[in-house]
């Protein structure tokens, strides 16, 4: 089985396809800009005994998705799972939003769901899975979230609307939301790691099972939505979040 990790050479998309790989199966990771990141990902996938693949792609952009599943299909072993963690970070009000930056935010963290989907389409088969890693800013309004929150609302309807169209091939889309994770993210979002370390703290304090997402969390769910044991699950949103949103 082949897998597409995009977004995959850091963070939650790293941790995810760490948890995905499987000795001698290909392993696919898809970034944007950070060469240095892409190789330390392959260093540390490397003891996985995976084949270790980097593409360098916006997929954010049409072309860009179309590179990312080209070099998936010169690896292709057996039918393919997709995991789509890439996202564009655009701290912003929404009334002040600079609408061209506004709009790539809304490609990348949105629309790319479908530009994948269907240049995915030649690889998928009965038995493939779709995960779409979204947040819960996706449904709950954050400050200078919209940029981010919008946009994964946006593919999060893209995963209901899929389902009547990919279900009858044998293929499940899903999305896993992660709750506040610990990741170079949260400092771009709110202006620095001071800010980040209070905001981090907060949300541990707060949470009614007292900690933080760890990556074994989400990571998990993404693995059973792609096993066999998840093939009757279509459409659904997961929220592993330790109950966070929960009530005000």
């Amino acid at each position: 089985m082949t897998v597409v990790v995009t977004g995959g050479t850091k963070g939650i998309g790293l941790a995810i396809a760490e948890r995905l790989a499987r000795p001698g199966e290909p392993l696919v990771l898809a970034y944007r800009s950070d060469d240095a990141a892409a190789e330390a990902a392959k260093a540390r996938l490397a003891p996985t005994g995976a084949d270790v693949f980097t593409v360098r792609a916006d997929v954010g952009e049409i072309d860009g998705a179309a590179a990312v599943m080209a070099a998936a299909a010169d690896r292709a072993a057996g039918p393919m799972h997709l995991v789509h963690s890439a996202a564009m970070i655009y701290p912003t009000t929404l009334l002040q939003a600079d609408l061209a930056k506004f709009t790539q935010a809304i490609q990348v963290n949105g629309l790319s769901l479908l530009y994948l989907v269907q240049k995915a389409l030649p690889l998928l088969d009965r038995g493939s899975g779709i995960v779409f890693i979204s947040s819960a800013g996706a449904r709950t309004a954050q400050p200078n979230y919209g940029a981010l929150g919008a946009g994964k609302a946006l593919a999060e309807s893209l995963v209901r609307y899929l389902v009547p169209e990919l279900a009858p091939m044998g293929v499940r889309i899903n999305a896993v939301a992660p709750g506040l994770v610990d990741t170079s993210s949260v400092a771009d979002m709110v202006g620095g790691e001071d800010a980040a370390l209070r905001v981090l703290e907060r949300a541990a304090r707060t949470n009614p099972s007292g900690r933080l997402s760890r990556d074994s969390d989400y990571a998990a769910v993404v693995e059973f939505l792609l096993s066999s044991d998840a093939e009757f699950v279509q459409g659904q949103v997961i929220h592993a979040n330790g109950g966070a949103y929960i009530s005000a």
